[in-house]
Order: C-alpha cells, then sequence, then structure tokens
C-alpha cells in the first residue's frame, strides 16, 4: 500500500504543484443489528481508494479514485490539478499553510481482542440474548440491538515528505427498549441512545458494557415510564448524566469551536459560529470550574476522535479550549492557523473516507473533571431536576440557542431522587448555560463517550467524535416545555 501512496504523490508532484499530500485507505466494516428477534442488519463493508489534495497557484483541488492501477493514479492527479488550477481564476487570495514538519511512523491503535476475529454467530448470539431479556417484559413493544466494527488503515504521504501508516479500530454497540401504551411511546436505550457507546478499543468493549446484565433494568424503565409523571415546568437546578452532557459539549462547545465555520468557510450541516475571532481569550464561555480541552492524544482516553496523526499529517495534541472559563482556543488546520497568525495547527483536520477532501472534525471534546463528589452534585440542589441520555436536540445555526430532550428524569429534592419524570426537557443560551456551572463530578465518574454520527460537509462526511465529561449542575435553567404534558 506504501508504493501506491508514493507512486500517486509522485504522480501528483511531477505537474510543479507546490504541496500535494496523499491519503490511500483501505477500510473493514461489520454492522449486526436485531430487531424484536430477528435480524435487522448482518453486513460487510470493504472499501479502498486514494484521495489526492494539491496545492497549485495558490488554490485547492482534490480528486479521488478506486481505481489504483497506473492509468487510475494518474488520472485523479491529473484532476486533482486541473481543478486547483481552474480555483486559481476565481480565487480571492492565496492559500498559505502553517509549516508541519516531516514524520515517518507506522501506529496501530492498541486493541486486546480483534472484533473481526469473533465470530459472526457468537456476535449475533449476544444480541438476541439481549433481545429476548428485553422482550421478556410484556410492556416492551419493540427492542433494537447493534454492534458496529471498524478497521481502518491509511498510508498519508505529503511533498513535505512525511509517510504515515495508521491503523485505528472502532468497536461500539448498544441497545433500546420501546413501550407504546394509549398513544404515548416511550423509549429507554443503554448505554446511550443513538446506537450506543463506542470507542477507540476491540472486542473488549462489548464485555465492559454489559449489555445483557442491564437489559431488564432498561426495559423496566421504559415501561415505568408511562406511570411516571410529566416532567414539570419552571426554572430549577438541572444535573445531567455523563453521556447527555456529552451530547451538550457537541453541540455548544465542539461546533462552533471549528474555526473554519467562524471564518466563514464551511456552513453545512451545522451552520456557522457566534465565537468570531474578537472573542478568543476575552470571552467568559463558563463559570470557573469549567475547563474544557480538544483532545486526540492516546492518553486522554480510547475515544472516536483518538489517532497519532490527522489528515494532514499533524500530530495528536491537546489543546485548551475553555480555562477556567475563559475561552482560549479554536480548533485549527494548517491552512486556517495561519490564516490567524497562529504557528502550528492543532491537528484536527479529518475526512470520512478516500473520496472526501478532510475538514475541521471535532477529535475527542471533553470536559475536565471536577473536584466534587456525585453526592455533593446532588447535595447542592435543594430542588432539581436530574435527565439521563439524550432523546431529541435543537439548536441555531449559530451554536447559540439550544433546546434537549432525554429519555428519561427524576425530581431532586435535598439531593435524594424522589420520584421518576417522563418526557423531561431542558433550553438556554450557550454561554448563560455553561456560566451557570455549579459543580462537576470527579475523575472516578468521568466517560470518554463516542458519537459515531457527527455530519459536516457537502457531500455529507459522517464522522465519530468523543466527548469526556463526569455528572454536572448547573443552576436555574429553563425546564420543560418541549413534550406536552
Amino acid at each position: 500500500m506504501k508504493d501506491i501512496a508514493v507512486n500517486a504523490l509522485d504522480a501528483a508532484v511531477r505537474h510543479g504543484v507546490s504541496y500535494a499530500d496523499v491519503r490511500l485507505i483501505e477500510t473493514l466494516e461489520r454492522h449486526i443489528s436485531t430487531k424484536n428477534g430477528k435480524i435487522g442488519q448482518l453486513a460487510s463493508v470493504v472499501s479502498l481508494g486514494l484521495g489526492v489534495r494539491v496545492l497549485d497557484r495558490g488554490s485547492w483541488g482534490f480528486a479521488a479514485s478506486d481505481d489504483l492501477r497506473e492509468s487510475g493514479i494518474e488520472s485523479a492527479a491529473e484532476l486533482a490539478v486541473d481543478i486547483a488550477r481552474a480555483s486559481a481564476m476565481v480565487k480571492k487570495k492565496d492559500v498559505a499553510l502553517a509549516p508541519e514538519d516531516k514524520h515517518e511512523v507506522s501506529w496501530t491503535s492498541p486493541i486486546r481482542t480483534d472484533p473481526f476475529r469473533t465470530p459472526v454467530d457468537h456476535n449475533l448470539a449476544l444480541l438476541f440474548a439481549v433481545d429476548e431479556a428485553l422482550r421478556r417484559n410484556p410492556g416492551i413493544t419493540l427492542a433494537e440491538t447493534s454492534m458496529v466494527f471498524t478497521r481502518q488503515r491509511q498510508i498519508f504521504a505529503s511533498s513535505r515528505g512525511s509517510l504515515i501508516d495508521q491503523t485505528r479500530f472502532t468497536t461500539g454497540a448498544g441497545f433500546s427498549a420501546f413501550s407504546f401504551k394509549d398513544g404515548e411511546i416511550q423509549k429507554r436505550s443503554y448505554p446511550n441512545s443513538f446506537g450506543g457507546q463506542h470507542q477507540l478499543k476491540g472486542y473488549e468493549l462489548i464485555d465492559e458494557l454489559k449489555l445483557l446484565e442491564n437489559a431488564p433494568r432498561i426495559a423496566e424503565e421504559a415501561v415505568a415510564l408511562h406511570s411516571a409523571d410529566q416532567c414539570p415546568e419552571g426554572s430549577f437546578d438541572l444535573i445531567l448524566d455523563s453521556s447527555q452532557l456529552a451530547l451538550q459539549i457537541h453541540e455548544s462547545v465542539g461546533h462552533p469551536i471549528e474555526l473554519d465555520r467562524v471564518l466563514g468557510t464551511e456552513a453545512n450541516y451545522a451552520g456557522m459560529s457566534f465565537l468570531t475571532l474578537d472573542k478568543l481569550n476575552h470571552l467568559q464561555y463558563g463559570s470557573e470550574i469549567v475547563n474544557v480541552v480538544c483532545d486526540a492524544r492516546l492518553e486522554h482516553g480510547p475515544g472516536l476522535g483518538t489517532f497519532a496523526f490527522d489528515d494532514e499529517g499533524v500530530p495528536a495534541q491537546c489543546t485548551e479550549i475553555i480555562r477556567d472559563g475563559r475561552f482560549v482556543g479554536y480548533m485549527t488546520s494548517r491552512e486556517t492557523a495561519a490564516a490567524v497568525d497562529q504557528e502550528r495547527s492543532n491537528g484536527t483536520m479529518r475526512a470520512d473516507g478516500w473520496a472526501r477532501i478532510p475538514l475541521i472534525r471535532m477529535t475527542n471534546v471533553s470536559l475536565k473533571p471536577g473536584e466534587q463528589t456525585l453526592d455533593e452534585v446532588f447535595g447542592g440542589a435543594s430542588r432539581g431536576i436530574y435527565m439521563e441520555t439524550n432523546r431529541s436536540w435543537s439548536i441555531d445555526d449559530k451554536r447559540y440557542n439550544f433546546q434537549f430532550g432525554c429519555e428519561i428524569g427524576w425530581e431532586i429534592r435535598d439531593g435524594k431522587r424522589i420520584r421518576m419524570l417522563k418526557n423531561p426537557s431542558y433550553s438556554g443560551i450557550t454561554t448563560e448555560f455553561w456560566n451557570s456551572c455549579a459543580a462537576i463530578a470527579g475523575p472516578e465518574h468521568w466517560v470518554l463517550w463516542g458519537t459515531p454520527n457527527c455530519g459536516k460537509g457537502q457531500p455529507e462526511q459522517v464522522m465519530g467524535t468523543g466527548h469526556g465529561a463526569s455528572p454536572a449542575r448547573f443552576r436555574d435553567i429553563r425546564i420543560g416545555g418541549a413534550y406536552a404534558g
């Protein structure tokens, strides 16, 4: 594979371009799901191709091909150059790139068990067992389970002399139980909604999730929600579990700090951003206990945003985004870093495959754990609402006004759960919400969640991102109103 990547790079460089890079990517996926005791999906996907990106006459050109013969490689390189030269005719200014060193590395993400070496029958047996355990509760109308495994090997070669061979394994699994009664549907998911939990791990993640052990509880909660009281409306202290807080981070921190959105070069699938350049190092984004990092390094954890090098050959880094509540950093590329006079990209450029050009994408955007115990997080709420597991979300195209709904809630009195609540929701304004953060649980409750379905770009690219969080409490949040009582 390395020879193919180098040959493609040579084909582009021969045209006299100022810069070129190639990504040759081989992807293997396994998708398994069940629905009410039957197979929902059983598929294996294999993909192999390359993308050629060139900078010529101050403009970008990109082309891709799955024809890896010499003629196919030459055609892709020539097309990329033609696109760059055509773009140069209408450019407003030359593209400049922040410098980056040459890197020659081979790296594979650590796993204990290769998921592709586990028999499909074994995978299905576990999912069917979970499915059966859910439907054992007579109130369950629909049970759904799923697993997904991915192995992606990427060879990156650049005219700077970099040659990076990188292989990543990801695993995900989860299930949902639906209960229909009196014209109403209630749903509970485990360990998270929208496909469960996903991490940069092998099959060992499946064992860690304890899917079968949690199925009876999740089914019971789905049915019990029909008898629960409607979530009240008003101003309450709000406590979010770490999975819901992860999505809050994704939508109200992660997307706004993508510098291409700020600069106006990207607006698809999430809009632009309220975080204009004048706010850097000035805006009080959150309370003093709020600290957020963008961290792709392995030491941060096995996130979907964890890697050794991004798709521009820039090493994984940790970048401070919010420090003691103050907004201090964006996610950048080599091009956008140069545009705002930064010396180096912080390594957040990624594409969802060989056929797409890299974009600035979230890596692991995480809220650092706090210093409170879980009892202190709950105990600080004389009257509050605790919510778990995302059900719905909505946020404006500047990432400022939002509304989220969750699957289940509890009323909290003097730190204790006193009753289950159905259809809980909350809304707010991004900076007001984060400035209301009053308590964050410690590292023993911190979880690095995987979001496998983040969309961006046109044509759409679907990317996995990571978000770490501990449960946290927020003061005087608007609760209720998203769902009918």
